[in-house]
């Protein structure tokens, strides 16, 4: 069968894919600039038996391999990402990164490499093969507007039935993997507000209009959004994360910049909360007598997971009984937002995670300066996405 073939082909890989990790981890590139890395896989590629390999998928160095099965059958996608964060590293690993200010602390190497490596397997046993497995490399995941959607404009997904992704999580144990149906991951959006008001002395406020006064309102009141005009049951977050309003102690501020980030779980959610962020942002110009320019932007959208796509991957995970896999467990929801879900809005499919929490050492959240994950992880998610292949491509397998 071709699931237990691959199973044991890429027990003899795991080495390979814990190097090339470690080489991408030495390497990091950050969004919209991963030259090196797309010239690696690339490289990769010309080693491997593959039907056809596109470069610069979607304008951003996206790469799509495409491997077509000896039988006719069903067209699945996979999909990895490879960017990076700039973020410093502070680990105390030996192929801790290379460039100052850009680190690995997402995963997306493990994703790369474990991939890689699978796609060279599949590609081995192709003749096994009934369907076609297109494999996606996309650049870009962490920076909106995101790889995803240069690359599905390109037409990575004609002809799909289906597509996958998998997320090494240092917050989920190793050895376990996890799946959830329906809306699983945050959809996000992003504004800047800019509070014009009239600067002035100290000593004068009635001479002046205090910019400060009239955003620290804006603040206050967009923590009422939650609190006040969502259903308790739905789940959504907004944060202000940059306040502009650094000045002189005795000089009032003529202009504040505010720059908020919004999560939210279903979109009827998300349409509520730019609706509250607007009306407040516009009733600061009738309450304080400031000018306001507001810009919003909604960027990922809610990761929904298709229900039948995702209870097929359990029972493909199941049926492997994957060695080094402990437990296949329903998830949360997860409060992060992830491009896959552009995806996921053309096509069925489902997005699931592997357990890469290090054990017997303090471990990290990801885009920590600290972040690790447990390598053993990478040839969980090898096997764990050749068992998805199996399921949907396998000669009888399904």
């Amino acid at each position: 069968m071709l699931t237990a073939e691959l199973m044991k082909r890429l027990d003899a890989k795991e080495q390979r894919i814990i190097d090339i990790r470690r080489y991408l981890h030495e390497h990091p590139e950050l969004s919209f600039e991963e030259e090196e890395t797309a010239a690696y896989i690339e490289e990769f590629y010309k080693e491997v038996p593959v039907d056809s390999v596109e470069t610069n998928v979607g304008g951003h160095r996206g790469i799509v391999a495409t491997i077509k099965g000896g039988r006719p059958g069903k067209t699945i996608a996979i999909r990895a990402d490879f960017d990076a964060l700039p973020i410093q590293e502070e680990t105390d690993l030996p192929f801790a990164s290379k460039k100052e200010g850009v680190m690995h602390a997402c995963g997306h190497d493990g994703h790369t490499a474990y991939m890689l490596i699978l796609a060279e397997t599949v590609a081995e046993l192709k003749d096994q093969l009934a369907g076609t497995v297109k494999v996606i490399h996309q650049p870009a995941e962490e920076m909106p507007p995101g790889g995803a959607i240069g690359m599905i404009q390109a037409g990575v997904l004609e002809g799909v039935d289906a597509v996958f992704g998998i997320h090494v999580m240092s917050t989920m144990k190793t050895g376990n993997i996890f799946y959830r149906s329906g809306n699983t991951q945050t959809g996000r959006a992003r504004f800047k507000l800019l509070v014009q008001g009239k600067g002035g002395h100290g000593s004068s406020p009635h001479m002046a209009n205090d910019a400060i006064v009239a955003a620290s309102s804006f603040v206050m009141n967009c923590q009422t959004i939650i609190s006040r005009r969502m259903n308790p049951f739905d789940t959504a977050v907004v944060t202000i994360g940059s306040f502009d309003g650094k000045g002189q102690f005795n000089v009032i501020k003529d202009a504040v910049t505010l720059e908020g980030d919004v999560r939210t779980m279903s979109e009827e959610s998300r349409e509520l909360v730019e609706e509250e962020v607007r009306q407040f942002a516009k009733g600061l110009d009738a309450s304080f007598g400031v000018e306001t320019t507001l810009e919003y932007a909604n960027d990922y959208p809610v990761l929904h997971n298709d229900p039948e796509a995702t209870e097929r991957v359990r029972e493909a995970l199941l049926q492997a009984a994957i060695p080094e896999v402990d437990a296949v467990t329903e998830a949360a929801p997860q409060p992060p937002s992830e491009d896959f879900a552009y995806y996921l809005q053309e096509k069925p499919g489902c997005f699931f995670y592997v357990g890469a929490k290090p054990e017997g050492k303090q471990w990290y959240p990801h885009h920590h300066p600290k972040f690790e994950i447990d390598e053993k992880s990478l040839l969980i998610s090898a096997k764990a996405m050749a068992a998805v292949v199996g399921a949907y491509c396998g000669k009888g397998e399904s």
